[in-house]
């Protein structure tokens, strides 16, 4: 991407899910207000400020009904990346398994690889709607894995699940004693009316069960690193712990613009979701994409599209770095490579929606006239 930019050709860069939108003014205020207070400079502490973490709590009843106790079952994080890089050395041994979703956001894996953990990759297959089929894990990886990890609405793969396939999720690994963890990073960010639930809001899932949760694309506050895990209050701790030998926590300044966006969440005047306008986004950009000859399914949820790759105007296949390289070159568009996310991800490409509609619809025409050769 920079050789293309210093070439001087107009990026649009649709790749990293970073929102183009600044977080709120009462946000936006609360941050600039800690920011000038003079006791906000200290170490801010490994488990999060009990502002935080109350408020943290709160949301998760308001928003999805689950009860939570903020001393023991929520820790602040800086991102729910950070959790996610962290999780699998706190709970694992060198040689444990771990079952992960194929194709899956990168760092599911680089964890793993981290810890000295062993990934079991279970596909996420279009004819299955992309949902996993548990009853294909192996018994054997069933017994040795530690943990099960999906991510509900996903990403790349912006599939969407109900309470019930949660209920199925959490039966099947407390067969075999295995812990879930939900990465719930898009839970603001549903589309068509459905409302995202908490696999913690599974009556029970607290004995078996962590969720991550960040205010990074649901609030627009994706550089001021704040997210939190909740749930299985063993699991939390053991995250709480390994995170007091690397780091100091959370800068307060950041917890209490955190604080401010999760009440203005739960206030009667909140503002529209961060939803609304990816919701319109994806309708003017996927129509402009039909529109160019390339039909790609709607997603239901999150900043991103998973896009089948179209044929080649001779009729022949690309590969997804073929076509994501090809397009770059030859317009200035970027996306990822399905393959990127991992194997079953060739085939296609993850789309951003991380520009205006102007710019979405600038990008669409140069798409078109990519695949039209």
């Amino acid at each position: 991407m920079k050789e293309a930019a210093d070439s001087g050709r107009d990026i649009i860069n649709l790749s990293i899910g970073s929102p183009d939108k600044p977080p709120t003014e009462a946000v936006r205020k609360a941050l600039s207000e800690a920011a000038l207070r003079t006791d906000m400079y200290s170490y801010p502490g490994t488990h999060g400020s009990p502002a935080f973490r109350q408020q943290a709590a709160a949301w998760m009843e308001h928003r999805f009904g689950v009860k939570l106790d903020p001393a023991h079952e929520l820790v602040s994080l800086m991102g729910s990346q950070d959790g996610l890089s962290h999780l699998a050395m706190s709970l694992c041994n060198p040689g444990d398994v771990v079952i992960v979703p194929n194709p899956g956001y990168p760092i599911y894996t680089a964890a793993l690889a981290l810890a000295g953990v062993e990934p079991y990759l279970l596909p996420l297959k279009e004819e299955n709607q992309f949902l996993p089929d548990l009853e294909s894990v192996p018994e054997d990886v069933w017994q040795r894995a530690k943990f099960i990890l999906l991510n509900y609405p996903g990403n790349p793969v912006s599939t969407v699940v109900d309470l019930a396939f949660f209920e199925r999720l959490l039966a099947k690994a407390q067969q075999y004693g295995v812990l879930v963890v939900h990465d719930a990073a898009y839970s603001e960010m549903a589309f068509d009316g459905h409302e995202p639930p908490s696999i913690l809001a599974v009556p029970g899932a607290l004995e078996s069960a962590v969720e991550f949760h960040s205010l990074s694309k649901s609030f627009n506050m994706a550089g001021c690193r704040i997210g939190f895990l909740a749930g299985n209050r063993d699991a939390v701790g053991a995250l709480r712990e390994l995170k007091e030998n690397i780091d100091y926590g959370v800068f307060r300044v950041v917890q209490e613009a955190g604080v401010a966006a999760l009440q203005e969440a739960m206030s009667p005047s909140a503002p529209p979701k961060a939803g609304v306008l990816y919701e319109q986004r994806r309708d003017k950009f996927i129509d402009a994409l039909a529109a160019e000859g390339w039909a790609v399914d709607k997603p239901k949820a999150t900043m991103f599209i998973w896009a089948k790759l179209p044929k080649r105007s001779d009729g022949t296949t690309w590969t997804s770095r073929e076509f994501a390289r090809g397009l770059l070159d030859a317009t200035g568009v970027v996306v990822i490579p399905g393959v990127a996310f991992g194997s079953e991800g060739e085939g296609y490409v993850r789309i951003a929606l991380v520009e205006d509609e102007a710019r979405l619809l600038v990008a669409a025409g140069r798409i078109g006239a990519f695949i039209k050769g």
